[in-house]
């Protein structure tokens, strides 16, 4: 996990990731403390994040490209997520990472990813 809160005292709190798809097009999603980005996305109805596996860690269609400033934010991928990136549809870039392996903390309020253009 990238940032981990499940014991958070805050978890109630409601704060917002941006999430950008392949055409431009911004959306802000509300993502609680301890969610991952995925499960906030999937929630919200956003497109372009597949979510197959609901989070397991086993398929790589919820693919994401950290933007740059918010990169130094997150803690390096673990060696399972790394494998799974490596099954990528899209382009595997230096700030991809699987979205429900980012957990959602005070920190990333108004976190910004991009969507690639397919995750199959």
């Amino acid at each position: 996990m990238v940032h981990g809160s499940a014991g958070h005292k805050n978890a109630a709190v409601t704060l917002s990731i941006v999430i950008e798809d392949s055409n431009g097009r911004r959306r802000e999603v509300p993502a609680r403390i301890g969610q991952s980005l995925m499960k906030a996305a999937v929630a919200a109805g956003v497109e372009g994040i597949a979510a197959d596996c609901g989070g397991s860690l086993s398929c790589a269609t919820c693919h994401v490209y950290v933007a740059d400033a918010w990169w130094p934010r997150l803690t390096a991928a673990g060696a399972d997520e790394l494998h799974m990136l490596e099954l990528t549809a899209a382009e595997r870039r230096a700030t991809s990472r699987l979205s429900c392996q980012i957990v959602i903390d005070d920190s990333l309020n108004g976190l910004l990813v991009h969507l690639p253009t397919t995750q199959y």
